[in-house]
């Protein structure tokens, strides 16, 4: 049995992980974090039955109860601090949160390493943006010219979106050199050429944030007289997610330091 500290639990996503957690036979809801609904019933309060499991208020009062992974759900500006200090008392974390930068998950990683722990790190753990970003990766090997676009409701504040930024860093390290005129040799407004992302050759990632959005990412590569769009587009509902999320929660103790991304558990 694995028993999982939720930090998040009553949002988007963390609703739907409570009550999947709830009901599968080899995981168990040992503690859970909403600051907003601290007190309740962790089932009641996102919508299911009483599962005896009080919501806490802060990630340390969380841990005081027995677990074994950390999985995180809330805002790119606490979750590092709440990776570090889930490893910091013996546990293996899983990232859902996107927004962390590179130089984020490299001391997130070191800090893995030095307690001989995992870290499954992802932008967006559905399946269909794990192949995304697969199918992208391959396809940056033989076409040098991509860039990348993302799409999410005018309330997400993070730009790109995890799934952006993710893949933008992972083709950026493999990538070769565009035919596209650099960035500094452009005149007019070169903001509207977007955000350079990823080393040692970045990649320009646009950031569209419209009514009518959910998530969706497209990484666009362009050829001599060809092109290819491979795009991912999230629905309404939470469900994607979470199936990918417990995947992550069932293989981060099998290897030690950060891996990012789904794709880097689905084969083993």
């Amino acid at each position: 049995m694995i028993r999982i500290t939720l930090v998040g639990a009553t949002g988007w996503v963390g609703r739907a992980l409570v009550q999947a957690i709830a009901a599968a036979d080899d995981l168990e809801l040992a503690g859970a974090v909403s600051r907003g609904s601290a007190g309740q019933d962790a089932g009641l309060a996102t919508g299911g039955g009483a599962l005896g499991v009080v919501l806490s208020a802060t990630l340390a009062e969380a841990l005081g109860a027995p677990s074994d992974v950390v999985i995180d759900y809330t805002k790119p500006h606490v979750v590092k601090g709440h990776a570090m200090q889930a490893l910091a008392a013996g546990r293996h974390v899983v990232v859902g949160t996107s927004g962390l930068s590179a130089a984020d998950y490299g001391e997130i990683d070191i800090a893995a390493r030095e307690a001989s722990l995992g870290v499954l790190a992802a932008g967006n753990f559905s399946i269909t943006a794990t192949l995304l970003r697969r199918f992208a990766l391959e396809a940056a090997r033989y076409v040098p010219d991509v860039e990348i676009i993302d799409y999410a409701s005018p309330s997400k504040a993070d730009t790109p979106s995890g799934t952006g930024r993710e893949l933008a860093e992972l083709i950026g390290a493999m990538r070769q050199k565009a035919t596209s005129k650099p960035v500094d040799e452009l005149t007019g407004v070169r903001e509207t050429r977007g955000g350079a992302i990823g080393a040692p050759l970045p990649v320009q990632v646009h950031s569209v944030r419209m009514p009518s959005y959910v998530l969706s990412c497209e990484a666009l590569f362009g050829a001599d007289n060809e092109r290819l769009l491979i795009r991912h587009d999230a629905g309404a509902s939470a469900a994607p997610y979470v199936s990918g999320t417990l995947l992550a929660a069932r293989k981060v103790g099998s290897f030690t330091g950060l891996r990012r991304g789904l794709d880097a558990v689905m084969d083993g």
